[in-house]
């Protein structure tokens, strides 16, 4: 595996679109390293195979201009902050060194996604401490800062990306996982996510937010931490929504 900057750590091989696609890209156009841990494969999918999943997968990974996307092979359904899988993420993150770390919200309702952001905030921690998991030979590594993306809580953003230049391309990039979303053709069994209505709703919802920071289209964080701003001038006077 190669090193990356910024790595998003989601838990099935559409979500890492689905929330922040937009500012994968946009780390992209600044020169960051970029890469995405699909954490199962999606084999408890009411749609779709686990061989045409990673083939969506991969197209989609082109269209992000990933770096790198690998997958963890946990079991989809049964994702739990257990010793294994938390030793399995240390090894990928001393691997992978990122500084910043992208995943689910804390407290979702769906168990695999409230689960890896407390294996991610575990594991993160973990990959710093020198006799943990001594074994695989991994280095300890920085703590990676954790940024949890808002999708399915209502929670105050610690902060929200702007990715108005790239919501054509993070909306073809979800596109691209075209057995998870509305197929008039398609024979399987309807989900909320193959309803019609559903990509409309989730390109307004980058729209809702971008409007909070007076831009096009956003995507919203979460950090637990307080932040360390080395330019608080520069922070606070860059353009912003009247009405914030």
């Amino acid at each position: 595996m190669s090193q990356v900057d910024i790595l998003a750590v989601f838990a099935h091989p559409d979500d890492l679109e689905l929330t922040v696609g937009g500012t994968m890209l946009r780390m992209k156009s600044l020169g960051y390293r970029t890469g995405g841990l699909d954490v199962t494969r999606g084999e408890m999918g009411t749609r779709g195979t686990v061989g045409g999943r990673a083939e969506e997968a991969i197209l989609a990974a082109e269209i992000l201009q990933l770096d790198l996307r690998e997958n963890l092979g946990l079991a989809d359904g049964h994702v739990f902050v257990d010793d294994e899988s938390r030793s399995a993420m240390v090894r990928v993150f001393r691997s992978l060194k990122p500084k910043v770390i992208l995943t689910h919200q804390i407290d979702d309702p769906h168990p695999d996604h409230d689960h890896i952001a407390r294996l991610v905030r575990e594991a993160a921690r973990l990959s710093s401490m020198r006799n943990y998991d001594p074994e695989s030979g991994g280095a300890a590594i920085p703590v990676p800062r954790v940024a949890h993306n808002i999708f399915s809580r209502n929670v105050q953003p610690s902060l929200v990306v702007d990715i108005s230049d790239f919501l054509t391309q993070k909306m073809a990039a979800i596109r691209a996982h075209s057995s998870q979303f509305y197929n008039p053709e398609s024979t399987e069994p309807e989900t909320r996510l193959t309803d019609k209505r559903f990509l409309d709703e989730l390109e307004n919802r980058s729209k809702y937010f971008g409007s909070l920071i007076g831009v096009e289209a956003g995507e919203p964080f979460y950090v637990r931490e307080s932040l360390n701003v080395a330019d608080p001038v520069g922070l606070l006077t860059r353009p912003m929504n009247l009405y914030s």
